[in-house]
């Protein structure tokens, strides 16, 4: 395996190289300061503005969405090739959203390009891959030693052809930004399989009624806002009938191993 920068990566690198030094970098630190500048969890005019010119200009030089490796939508690059890039937008906090590149999003994307149904790719890939919306992905538990998937205790129970959904989540990375507006949420659905067949992925959209963000969760004594990492519950989910979705909680994956498998893909 080659794990150098290749010919194909070298004129990309730089590219991106380039662009960080010259339209990110003089723009992170006022985007900020601006936190806190009204609500701390929205977008004031003055970040919407800076973060909009960022992927504005960067979808205009055909630098967006690199991390879809190995996919007829994505660039084509490799996961190696790939990781070169990700160190650049390490660089600063601004870079890997201007480029749309940003994790929770990434693996979400990853994960409904490559396991949704068509009409959840519509109503929410799409919107993803244009850097419209945010998502987070709902694992971590507070009671549970999460790091092991098999752990998760949040429950999905089929009532009436509807999933209801009860269990608390913590560091919930993204859900605390405004435009976070789907989340991909881990549930035992299954509880009568063997221990790796219990579990499901279902879309979750953010205005369901039920789902509630507790409080953000500090990180070495930051809240990361806008973005956040969220202590939330999720008490008695159901299908609400005025959302515009497949169906009534259309999953990913139910049960039967694709749950977890499903899960390992987003990570």
């Amino acid at each position: 395996m080659d794990i150098g920068v290749t010919d194909r990566l070298r004129p990309l690198l730089d590219a991106v190289r380039k662009f960080i030094d010259d339209r990110v970098i003089p723009v992170d630190e006022e985007f900020l300061t601006e936190v806190g500048n009204g609500d701390r969890w929205s977008l004031n005019e003055r970040q919407a503005e800076i973060l909009e010119e960022l992927k504005s200009a960067a979808r205009e030089q055909g630098l967006w969405n690199f991390w879809l490796t190995d996919s007829e939508q994505g660039g084509g690059l490799s996961t190696v090739e790939y990781a070169y890039l990700a160190e650049e937008t390490g660089r600063c906090y601004l870079a890997a959203e201007a480029f749309n590149c940003s994790a929770p999003d990434t693996g979400n994307m990853e994960v409904l390009e490559r396991y949704g149904t068509s009409e959840q790719k519509k109503q929410w890939l799409e919107p993803l891959l244009n850097g419209e919306i945010r998502s987070a992905y709902a694992m971590s538990e507070p009671d549970v030693a999460s790091s092991d998937a098999t752990n998760i205790s949040t429950s999905a129970v089929l009532e009436d052809g509807e999933w209801v959904i009860n269990g608390e989540k913590t560091y919930i990375s993204g859900a605390g930004d405004a435009r976070c507006k789907i989340m991909i949420c881990m549930v035992r659905s299954n509880p009568e399989n063997q221990r790796h067949q219990q579990h499901s992925q279902i879309l979750v959209p953010m205005d369901t009624p039920g789902v509630e963000v507790l409080r953000p969760m500090n990180v070495f004594g930051d809240d990361d806002a806008p973005h956040g990492h969220m202590h939330m519950r999720l008490a008695r989910l159901r299908d609400s009938p005025g959302q515009a979705r497949a169906g009534p909680y259309p999953s990913l994956y139910e049960g039967n191993r694709h749950g977890r498998a499903c899960a390992e893909a987003d990570v």
